[in-house]
């Protein structure tokens, strides 16, 4: 459970903000999305893979 103490004289927008990093930081949400239809591991692992290419290109445009 995600516990966000609100500081004197702090806006409600700014502790919501601070809500809302904590709360993605934990994964909870990307975890819920993964689970709402199997996958089967070799379509998982081929997935991070070309994630993992395509961020190597990434990487290599900006060194350039």
């Amino acid at each position: 459970m995600l516990k966000i103490d609100i500081k004197d004289n702090e806006a409600v927008d700014k502790a919501l903000k601070r809500f809302k990093k904590k709360f993605e930081k934990t994964g909870v949400l990307k975890e819920l999305r993964a689970r709402q239809a199997f996958e089967k591991p070799s379509v998982n692992k081929r997935q991070q893979r070309l994630r993992a290419v395509y961020r190597q290109q990434l990487l290599q445009t900006d060194v350039v």
